[in-house]
């Protein structure tokens, strides 16, 4: 049986992805900074499928230790760890420093360990964070010297790209395979009791009523089960080697719309006010949660995601039903608190 190393196990994304894996029949091993997040997980885990072919070990970003025995007995590398702020650090080289150093650590230890592919987790936050117009694609990459660039797009665009030099400066003759999945924003159940992923802060204080009004902000979306989906395709899927995959809806979707349809849905708490962009930019000047929201209001940027389509052989599932799924599994999180 093939064993799949997953990063960040604790992670929304990871947790789905460790999901898709177990259902499909590969082992899984999840690491972890802390072990003592693993009953955690493996409860999360647990409400979807059987537990029993996964196992757990440590891994730090910016640690060696490990790395290379945690990959001896794995056949693929999924690379999913990576940290995700909503409020920009003082320092953007605290999410800078693990993001590029994490990926290079794990894909030295990776290539040691004769691991076939590695599936790495980027962003589109590196493929368009520095366009205001226009559509991308597979070949675009953020221009990190941009004004309209934050500490996390700038994090992820810097470690994907290191990724693609590893790959590129390989010997030929033993070249470990690399596929990128470049997910929009991730929405859909969660899985666990941790409320405190970016997403998940997101859509609760939306429907808890925590935003007194909706800023212009838009962004291509994707369920978070269709990202699990999608690593998988990515591993297994001959021809997706050397490519990046846009994993999102080709249209953006707007902030207030995503509202409308949980209001519809019956979170009466939802205040549907549009906020003027003018306001937010000068709260931002006191404020670095509103200011880390600056560059990205009034962007509207359409993906390509025709390779992804294609190659993949994929169909998006609706984005209104993985808000609308994010939603409940929130509330039944805290129901049961």
């Amino acid at each position: 049986m093939e064993k799949v190393l997953v990063t960040g196990a604790s992670g929304f994304i990871a947790e789905h992805c460790i999901i898709e894996l177990l259902k499909n029949g590969y082992s899984v091993k999840g690491s972890l900074r802390s072990m003592n997040r693993e009953q955690e997980v493996r409860d999360a885990v647990k409400t979807e499928t059987d537990d029993t072919k996964l196992e757990f070990c440590k891994l730090d970003l910016l640690e060696d230790d490990g790395w290379e025995d945690a990959m001896r007995d794995c056949d693929y590398l999924m690379h999913v760890a990576s940290p995700f702020v909503i409020e920009d650090p003082k320092d953007e080289n605290e999410l800078i420093k693990p993001a590029k150093e994490g990926t290079l650590r794990a894909l030295n230890a990776a290539k040691k360990a004769g691991i076939k592919r590695v599936v790495l987790t980027s962003s589109v936050a590196a493929v368009n964070s520095h366009m205001m117009s226009g559509t991308s694609d597979h070949t675009t990459w953020t221009d990190i010297n941009s004004k309209y660039v934050t500490p996390y797009q700038k994090s992820k665009t810097i470690a994907e790209k290191a990724a693609w030099d590893f790959y590129n400066n390989q010997d030929n003759s033993n070249k470990m395979e690399l596929a990128v999945i470049n997910p929009g924003g991730v929405m859909g159940p969660q899985l666990g009791n941790d409320l405190g992923g970016a997403s998940t802060q997101i859509v609760s204080q939306l429907i808890s009523g925590k935003f007194p009004m909706i800023p212009a902000l838009s962004f291509p979306f994707i369920d978070v089960r269709d990202v699990a989906i999608l690593h998988l395709k990515a591993m297994t899927t001959p021809d997706a080697d050397g490519k990046r995959f846009i994993a999102a809806h080709s249209k953006p979707t707007w902030m207030y719309e995503v509202a409308e349809v949980l209001s519809a849905a019956g979170y009466e708490k939802i205040k549907l006010k549009k906020a003027p962009s003018f306001m937010l930019k000068l709260i931002g000047l006191f404020d670095n949660k509103t200011k880390s929201l600056v560059p990205m209001l009034d962007k509207y940027v359409p993906c390509d995601n025709s390779q992804t389509v294609k190659v993949l052989n994929w169909e998006p599932m609706p984005w209104e039903q993985a808000f609308i799924e994010h939603a409940k599994s929130i509330e039944a999180i805290k129901d049961n608190a």
